[in-house]
């Protein structure tokens, strides 16, 4: 759980607004029934200023989570894409998350939606980069969502239930995060982010298929993993192949890449962070900073 800290404005449908006056009627129909789509994005301290990290895959992965939901925003990306750092730069200085929200407004009620109201929101707050300490997973006795139930290819906000459900009961266990598993019993991902082992060199994580969020950190440590001459597989994961795994991580926007110490208790072999956990969150550090040869091709210099 993170607190939030207030910033000076909120992009709502095309305008800045202060934070304190960014409301919405109590029977906006995405509060009640969970049909709203949303992202995470982080602007960096780079030489050269803030730079938001993939801000136009980040864009790109609203628009198909919007097309699954069945909304058409009324924006373009290159407009989002520019409100947002309107929004940055009316924030003030520092590092920045930034929260997109594509939901349906006030209008009507009931479980046949007025597909038509659909309003948009940007939201940006300080937020420190700082390392996430190593982390303890429990298996979740809750089940990830099936792609014939909800889809988990969009980034849903009713679709975080399942999640919530995993998370809280791995806090209140005792542990970091919740490890969740397919409906045939193959991994799948935390409660937010995606999962990787490594076995004998290799890296592995689980495929789409296996009901993931196609992470945009996961994408960057996949290539930047493969431009290091690093072995890479996306396969289906056996449960029990996270207690034997060299070395295990999560990967996500807010947390970065986060070393795994042990699932159900069962530590790794390699102690955490091993040895490819660490040289990829370095380099994954690199590329958020403007250090990785790939870095220009993934930052938006926020221009004040």
């Amino acid at each position: 759980m993170t607190a939030l800290s207030a910033a000076e404005h909120i992009w709502m449908d095309g305008r800045l607004v202060p934070w304190n006056d960014a409301q919405i009627h109590v029977l906006t129909q995405s509060l009640h029934y969970g049909w709203a789509v949303y992202e995470g994005m982080r602007a960096h301290e780079t030489a050269e200023g803030l730079a938001v990290f993939r801000l136009h895959d980040h864009l790109a992965r609203l628009s198909r989570s919007a097309r699954v939901y069945l909304m058409d925003i009324p924006y373009t990306q290159q407009e989002l894409a520019a409100a947002t750092t309107e929004l940055i730069v009316a924030g003030g200085t520092g590092p920045r998350y930034v929260r997109p929200l594509v939901y349906l407004g006030y209008g009507s009620m009931g479980v046949a939606l007025d597909l038509s109201a659909v309003r948009v929101t940007l939201a940006a707050w300080s937020w420190e980069d700082h390392p996430v300490n190593n982390w303890r997973l429990m298996t979740s006795s809750w089940r990830r969502n099936h792609q014939d139930a909800i889809p988990p290819l969009a980034k849903a906000t009713g679709a975080y239930l399942n999640s919530s459900l995993a998370k809280i009961a791995a806090v209140r266990a005792g542990y970091d995060d919740a490890l969740l598993l397919t409906s045939s019993g193959h991994l799948s991902e935390s409660s937010a982010a995606n999962v990787f082992l490594v076995r004998s060199g290799v890296l592995h994580t689980p495929p789409v298929e296996a009901g993931i969020l196609p992470g945009i950190t996961r994408a960057t440590i996949l290539e930047l993993a493969r431009a290091a001459g690093v072995p890479t597989v996306e396969r289906p994961l056996a449960h029990a192949e996270a207690y034997t795994a060299d070395e295990l991580f999560v990967t996500g926007t807010a947390i970065g890449v986060v070393p795994v110490t042990s699932v159900d208790d069962r530590p790794t072999t390699t102690p955490a962070p091993g040895p490819l956990t660490t040289a990829l969150r370095d380099a994954y550090q690199d590329a958020v900073s403007g250090k990785n040869a790939l870095s220009p091709r993934w930052l938006t210099l926020v221009r004040r």
